[in-house]
């Protein structure tokens, strides 16, 4: 399946269309695969620190309440108890991992199918951006205004570090700007519109066609 998105230069004015990787953007989105994804990064994303204290913890104990029989009460040994008010929590939540993998092959296949579906949307866009001598957000919210993104989620896929144009794009809120090559299929499914510079593609092409 040959696809195109349309190129845009420096300034955000359109300039032709580029042709698409077909190993990237060409293949049939699994949707069982990204659905399994999102479950996967979303429960990575736990902390697992939650802690309750067991009766063993809790301050108190030590001392039978009242005696065991004879006064007409419910027998009680300790007033660390789960049962009593201030007492500790039984079977509680305890700190633990909540890791979970998914085989190489179905992650590559999952950030394939997130890259085909945003472009069979025609939400994928080249930008031709310029570099910037110091960082200014006005040099990157303007291009994308003219390219009609502004205001959406907007997930721009470069290469390298770039100082000054990373600084330019932080102060922007619907903007997010990630190295080509460590991008993964949660955050493309997050984003409404890709913006990706010949530099970003031609990196994407080499880590992930091959």
């Amino acid at each position: 399946m040959s696809l195109t998105a349309a190129k845009f230069n420096a300034d955000g004015s359109q300039g032709g269309s580029v042709t698409l990787p077909e190993a990237l953007f060409g293949q049939t989105p699994n949707a069982a695969v990204l659905h399994a994804y999102v479950k996967m990064y979303n429960t990575n994303q736990r902390q697992g620190t939650v802690k309750t204290k067991t009766r063993a913890e809790v301050s108190g104990g030590g001392v039978k309440p009242w005696r065991q029989k004879g006064t007409g009460r419910a027998r009680a040994g300790s007033n660390t108890s789960p049962v009593w008010v201030g007492g500790g929590r039984a079977f509680g939540p305890r700190p633990r991992t909540h890791r979970e993998a998914m085989p190489r092959k179905m992650r590559r296949l999952a950030l394939l199918s997130a890259l085909s579906l945003k472009a069979q949307n025609g939400a994928v866009r080249i930008w031709d951006r310029a570099e910037l001598a110091a960082p200014k957000t006005k040099s990157v919210v303007q291009p994308l205004s003219q390219m009609g993104v502004a205001g959406r989620k907007v997930l721009m896929l470069d290469e390298g570090v770039l100082p000054n144009f990373t600084k330019s794009c932080r102060n922007v809120p619907w903007l997010t700007r990630v190295r080509a090559e460590l991008i993964n299929p949660f955050e493309i499914l997050k984003a409404q519109d890709l913006v990706i510079s010949p530099e970003g593609l031609a990196r994407m092409t080499e880590a992930l066609a091959s």
